[in-house]
């Protein structure tokens, strides 16, 4: 079983077909996927699959706290199955793939306290931009 299944199993989330078959397309390392393309891949695998039921679905799971949604281009959102795990990106200027990171230092405590103006940080988004080696 998937890491995100379990953890959605785990929270008592009712799993019918429509939810697993979502979960499993999202499931793995370095997934990144627009809703329309978590659409697609659900297709191959439950053909009656409507478009409105990966939208709920993927809403449902970025409430729960078990994907993260995110935007690296400013235009599709893409969700993130590892929620979880401490990471940033790294986006391909090219073509647009994105991997998880794990520089190492924490960005919440690599912000010198002059340069926090007050603000008590709790979070931090870095993400790196380049050329993938196809690309490049």
């Amino acid at each position: 079983m998937s890491d995100l299944l379990q953890r959605l199993r785990g929270r008592g989330w009712r799993m019918t077909s429509q939810r697993r078959v979502v979960a499993e397309v999202l499931d793995g390392d370095h997934v990144h996927l627009t809703a329309d393309e978590v659409h697609a891949l659900a297709v191959d695998r439950l053909p009656e699959i409507s478009r409105a039921t990966v939208y709920n679905t993927l809403g449902e799971m970025v409430s729960l706290g078990e994907v993260t949604e995110l935007s690296t281009d400013g235009r599709a959102k893409r969700y993130d199955p590892n929620a979880h795990r401490p990471h940033q990106h790294l986006v391909c200027s090219g073509c647009g793939v994105i991997r998880d990171v794990h520089p190492a230092g924490d960005p919440l405590t690599d912000l010198p306290p002059d340069q926090r103006y007050g603000f008590t940080v709790s979070e931090a988004a870095i993400t790196y931009r380049g050329l993938c080696p196809g690309c490049a």
